[in-house]
């Protein structure tokens, strides 16, 4: 049978409490058993020393012992004189040596004290059987104390060990009970302790997961949506017989599949294939496709080591979204080397990003500023950084730059 949560819990901490419990009580027995022998000791001691006294002054009608012992007077040699059939007997060696200063002496069933009293030794005596039943019946109740304790405390421990588990309990209750579409927060209610932050991370990652589908799902519209129209647009061109905008709508349909295909594969530095080139043939051949685009490139080659397939492609997207915010007209491609490596940039015209929108340009299926979710920049970036550089965004109202930074051949 599986034991729950709260039930191990409960089991452990009770298992602990029984052993504490049963310490202390073996501990309590121990300490009045050790308390009853102590105090007899002492009462000895001070009768034997008292007795002896009254018999060096010749008082012995003021003998008396307390408690019931017995004495007895031994002469030097060992006997016993009075009386001179004794209940319990010390043995002659132990009495030859005694002094002044009372000694003890543990027999079977008697505790003795003795001491030289000038006319021989005397010896109180007392019977140990008390001892032994009043431990026993310390014990016994000390016990049922036990038992009633452990019955306590183990019900108490069990229910603080429910109460500590039952936020948990609930929480996988709640989970179990979810499908896979419910990403919906797993409701807590308990402490601020280390379960609390594991069901917080967990809602955490729950909200993130609930924001990447529903960012896919708008994504996906889009995607369709961008399908839907240049298809239907080349379709109705084909059946006009206009194959220049025909060829125009299969480009665009084209980089549309580019930019899913690279999205799909992930890690664009396994597709690469990179080889020695000039960075001035790749803008030009990327701003072909852009007519009315300016381009500005120095006069000596900008030899660089990458992929032109997909240099182009960031270019392409770069300019893309630079011609939707300001018109072809509006938008320059320059390229160049300073002392960091060499650089693209992609500089338009048109009414700026907002200050809000710049950390997030970058991210996927991010809406722009225009309100259009797509992958260019996002696609753009990983190119970059696939290629050991990236790509900085800077934007005013009238003026946003884009730039390409790549290491320089030197580098690598």
């Amino acid at each position: 049978m599986k034991l729950g949560f709260g039930a191990r819990l409960a089991l452990r901490f009770g298992l602990l409490w029984a052993l504490l419990w049963g310490l202390g009580t073996l501990a309590g027995y121990l300490a009045i058993k050790e308390g009853l022998e102590s105090h007899l000791t002492a009462q000895l001691t001070r009768d034997a020393l008292k007795v002896a006294e009254f018999y060096r002054r010749g008082e012995t009608g003021r003998v008396a012992a307390t408690g019931g012992a017995e004495i007895t007077l031994y002469d030097y040699r060992g006997r016993p004189v009075l009386p001179q059939d004794p209940l319990y007997r010390l043995p002659p060696e132990l009495v030859v040596q005694a002094g002044p200063t009372p000694r003890l002496y543990r027999g079977r069933g008697f505790l003795a004290a003795y001491a030289d009293a000038g006319v021989g030794v005397i010896a109180v005596v007392q019977d140990t059987a008390f001892v032994a039943q009043v431990a026993t019946r310390a014990a016994r109740i000390l016990l049922l104390f036990w038992g009633v304790g452990l019955f306590l405390g183990g019900t108490l421990v069990y229910l603080q060990a429910q109460a500590a588990a039952r936020p948990l309990v609930l929480a996988a209750r709640e989970v179990e009970t979810r499908g896979w579409h419910d990403l919906r927060p797993i409701p807590y209610r308990g402490p601020d302790d280390e379960l609390a932050r594991i069901v917080h991370r967990f809602n955490a990652l729950l909200n993130e997961l609930g924001a990447a589908r529903e960012r896919e799902r708008v994504f996906l519209d889009e995607v369709a949506h961008e399908l839907f129209t240049p298809m239907s647009v080349l379709l109705a061109e084909l059946e006009r017989g206009d194959t220049a905008a025909a060829r125009e709508s299969a480009r665009h349909l084209l980089r549309l599949a580019e930019d899913l295909f690279a999205l799909a594969k992930g890690d664009l530095s396994r597709s690469l294939e990179p080889h020695l080139l000039d960075l001035r043939e790749v803008a030009r051949s990327a701003a072909r496709e852009f007519p009315g685009v300016g381009l500005e490139l120095p006069q000596k080659p900008l030899p660089a080591v990458g992929d032109p397939d997909r240099l182009r492609q960031l270019l392409r997207n770069l300019l893309a979204n630079a011609v939707r915010a300001a018109g072809e007209e509006g938008v320059t491609l320059r390229a160049g080397e300073d002392a960091a490596g060499v650089f693209l940039r992609v500089e338009d015209s048109g009414p700026g990003i907002p200050e809000e929108l710049l950390p997030k340009v970058f991210d996927r299926y991010q809406k722009g500023p225009g309100g259009r979710r797509g992958l260019g920049l996002a696609i753009a970036q990983e190119i970059a950084k696939a290629h050991g550089g990236e790509i900085r965004v800077r934007s005013q109202p009238g003026k946003t730059v884009f730039e390409v930074r790549l290491p320089g051949l030197e580098e690598e």
